[in-house]
This record gives C-alpha cells, structure tokens and sequence, in this order.
C-alpha cells in the first residue's frame, strides 16, 4: 500500500466492517519509513505489518506495489490485484 492509496482504502474498511478485514503490508521501505508510514497513519481503522523479508511477496505471487490479495477465513487466496482493487469484485467474492 502506498500513501496515494491509504486514504481510499481507509474508507473501504470503514465502509465495508463487516464484510472483509483489511490489513496493509508494507515490505520496499526501511524501517524507519515503514514506522513514520504508521505513525502518519495511526488513526486508520486497519493494522500495518512490515515484511523486510519480501517472504509475503513470494508466498502471494506478488511482483510489484501496490497489490492486493483476498482470502478467505481458512486463508484460501480468493482474488488477487495488481494496482488499487476493483471494490465491487472484492465485495462480491467476499460474499460468495
């Protein structure tokens, strides 16, 4: 996620409580970017994670930001995004 972004996607979450659970994560920042993100973030209603490790990249598929990836509750990918996500698919296959 970057900043550009964060703002839409605070709204989302806030918007949409109930339906799916947003967490960002971060991984081509330093630390200290990473902690001043979070800081000039801190009264998102989602929590931050840092991968430094690039691990969740590998594990997801992921070759660039920003991305996205649905799962479902057992942790099963239901979707995944390349770019800002599209809302009416994230909604819809989070209903499904």
């Amino acid at each position: 996620m970057c900043r550009a972004e964060a703002p839409d996607l605070e709204q989302f979450a806030r918007t949409h409580p109930d339906r799916v659970r947003v967490i960002g994560l971060g991984t081509q920042d330093s630390g200290g970017e990473a902690a001043d993100f979070v800081r000039d973030y801190a009264t998102y209603s989602f929590p931050m994670y840092w991968d430094e490790t690039f691990e969740s990249w590998a594990a997801f598929g992921v070759t660039g930001q920003p991305a996205a990836v649905l799962l479902s509750t057992d942790g099963d990918v239901l979707g995944q995004w390349r770019g800002m996500f599209p809302i009416d698919d994230v909604l819809e296959l989070a209903a499904g």
